[in-house]
């Protein structure tokens, strides 16, 4: 039997850590200072890229498509996935965009589950952080970064539904950062897949950009560009052909 989980909104979190109230200490360093802590960060990034090959390989039979789009390409770029995996999605950007370092949005909560809470910032989270003097920070850290030529991933669905095959609709808010920049937006679809020797789905990524939000106004932009990815998002989705863990509204469950 397929497990089914029922949900109320697609904001429902199915997934939570250990201390969803996490909140970030006042001396936050979002940018690792000095060359001992940046060493740290490098060899922390690098043994989990090494784990996270393994495992995406091997517990998540992983394939990626269109890979062309972004070898060897020039400059900074956002990449924009489906958030479908509590471990994988640590990982799947940091394979697709290789050999770049890659940062992620994340919210606070995800600092409070132990051990790895403490290895995201050299894992290279951003978290994102609901203040005005917080936002300047991740703006501030965010233009470093693609100053640097690195891409930072945005997961705009941003509750993970572990093996959800379709895409939930996001809002064009995570949009403003590419017309902020004037960085282009890449997808990352994680569709699921049988295969003959494995009981679970196999993950097959789908890549897809550049796109570019058009318009006179950062408004027009954003939405115009939410509109590209959505549409791509929802497109590369009917490739899955597999549901591992079946969603359904709450007013299917029994007895409603």
């Amino acid at each position: 039997m397929k497990e089914i989980r029922y949900y109320e909104s697609f904001t429902d979190d199915f997934t939570q850590s250990a201390n969803q109230a996490f909140t970030l200490p006042p001396d936050y360093q979002w940018i690792p200072d000095g060359v001992g802590a940046r060493v740290k960060s490098g060899v922390i990034y690098t043994l989990a890229l090494i784990f996270g090959g393994l495992y995406c390989r091997i517990w998540l039979g992983l394939r990626i498509k269109n890979k062309k789009v972004l070898r060897g390409r020039g400059g900074s770029f956002f990449l924009f996935g489906n958030h479908t995996q509590p471990v994988g999605d640590v990982f799947l950007p940091a394979l697709c965009a290789f050999p770049r370092r890659i940062y992620t949005l994340a919210a606070p909560a995800n600092y409070g589950i132990p051990v790895i809470g403490k290895l995201l910032p050299h894992l290279g989270a951003l978290p994102v952080v609901d203040s005005v003097e917080g936002m300047k920070k991740l703006t501030r850290a965010m233009e470093i970064r693609l100053s640097g030529g690195h891409p930072i991933v945005i997961y705009p669905e941003a509750h993970v539904w572990e093996y959800c095959s379709f895409i939930r609709p996001f809002p064009p808010t995570a949009m403003k950062y590419p017309v902020k920049f004037g960085a282009p937006a890449f997808s990352m679809t994680v569709t699921y897949q049988k295969t003959r020797f494995r009981k679970r789905p196999q993950a097959v990524i789908y890549l897809d950009g550049p796109f570019y939000g058009k318009g006179d106004t950062p408004r027009e932009r954003a939405l115009d560009l939410h509109a590209k990815l959505t549409a791509i998002m929802n497109d590369r989705a009917k490739e899955s052909n597999s549901d591992y863990i079946v969603y359904q509204p709450q007013t299917m469950s029994p007895g409603d």
